[in-house]
């Protein structure tokens, strides 16, 4: 994208600023390539109706997948998800094999690489379909492909698809957990014989996502929507601290291979309501933070998070509890966005203040449907 009155490429335009992050990358001589691999959850609803007036405000879901459906008297074959139980049926309880199965196909034949396709934990259709890992300009292409496919298969069809994080209450959000890696001339940066097989560098790097976490979390997770996701319970990574085990810490080691090819970290946080060029250049540059100043991730947490009691689940911090609290995080902490010139202060304090003034008063300002139950008849 070009300024049309400066001729210059726009330091808005967020691929722009994910290709800023590459030529940072390079600059640093820490390493030449960001590897990235998202993994993208989505619904997929049957019909979907929502209105907000001066006077009334709803939304209301339908799926033929969704719990909610057994007992509904006229056509119904039973076989579906129960809450929080969809983590891969077989069909017919899962309803949507053979569409995910059209939507892998469509991104094969557009140049994507699905690695693979399955039901996701919540009832009422929620859906992953993982692509392989890119570069990190390439895997934000793929991501836009994506959601473009997903949505327009899912259309022809007369199914709706959503990446909003929490459209069902009390189920599953939807996340978009991100491997990511640092190579240098062809070789892996994050195999050593530290924890899980890490080296320093990957620690480091950990570090850095660990630290500027809830400052992350503003782009990452950049919707009042997300933060009903970021949660305790609901397998939420809501606990800025790092593990090979445990799903609600936010920065995950895979353990599926020894091979140092493999050795990565996935950041859990971000949801797929995140602008993937602007998502994956802010968190390799908390990594590179992390890296350049030998920020120390401290100690793993493999305990059960639940099973902790409330002086030491004090010690853990975690991810801001509201867009507000997240925007006021990045308004304090976005230092190490503006090195290389990959983020400019004027953009980081547009992007907050549209958020504050778009998305954070909006609804402050809209009375919630939830309010008339508990208050109507006071």
């Amino acid at each position: 994208m070009i300024d049309p009155v400066t001729k210059q490429r726009y330091d808005r335009d967020p691929r722009y600023i994910a290709r800023k992050a590459e030529m940072y990358i390079t600059s640093t001589g820490i390493a030449d390539t960001a590897f990235f691999g998202a993994e993208a959850e989505f619904f997929i609803f049957d019909n979907v109706r929502f209105d907000q007036r001066e006077q009334h405000g709803f939304y209301y879901i339908d799926a033929e997948e969704g719990r909610w459906n057994s007992g509904r008297a006229e056509n119904n074959l039973g076989y579906r998800p129960r809450f929080k139980e969809g983590y891969f049926p077989v069909p017919p309880t899962d309803h949507y094999q053979d569409l995910r199965t059209e939507m892998s196909m469509t991104m094969n034949q557009c140049g994507l690489e699905v690695e693979c396709h399955h039901h996701e934990v919540a009832t009422g259709g929620q859906t992953e379909i993982d692509l392989k890992y890119n570069s990190l300009v390439r895997s934000a292409d793929n991501m836009m492909l994506y959601k473009y496919i997903v949505k327009n298969v899912a259309n022809q069809y007369g199914k709706t698809v959503t990446f909003m994080p929490k459209p069902l209450f009390q189920d599953n959000g939807s996340g978009m957990h991100t491997h990511q890696s640092l190579w240098k001339g062809g070789k892996p940066l994050f195999a050593g014989d530290g924890y899980a097989g890490l080296s320093k560098l990957a620690l480091n790097y950990i570090g850095g996502l660990i630290k500027h976490g809830p400052a992350l979390s503003a782009i990452i997770a950049p919707t009042t929507n997300s933060y009903k996701r970021l949660v305790p319970g609901f397998e939420a990574p809501v606990n800025l601290a790092y593990s090979r085990r445990n799903r609600s810490a936010a920065c995950r080691i895979p353990m599926y291979s020894a091979s140092p090819k493999a050795k990565r970290v996935e950041f859990r946080p971000p949801d797929p309501s995140c602008n993937p060029y602007m998502a994956f250049a802010a968190m390799v540059m908390a990594g590179l933070d992390g890296i350049e100043n030998k920020i120390d991730p401290g100690q793993p947490l493999d305990k059960d998070i639940y099973d902790l009691g409330p002086e030491e689940l004090a010690k853990v911090p975690s991810m801001p509890g509201g867009l507000d609290e997240a925007l006021e995080a990045l308004e304090s902490d976005h230092q190490f966005l503006l090195k290389g010139d990959v983020f400019t202060e004027e953009l980081v304090q547009t992007y907050i203040d549209y958020k504050r003034e778009k998305e954070v008063n909006a609804m402050r300002l809209r009375p919630h449907p939830y309010e008339f139950a508990l208050y109507y008849d006071i």
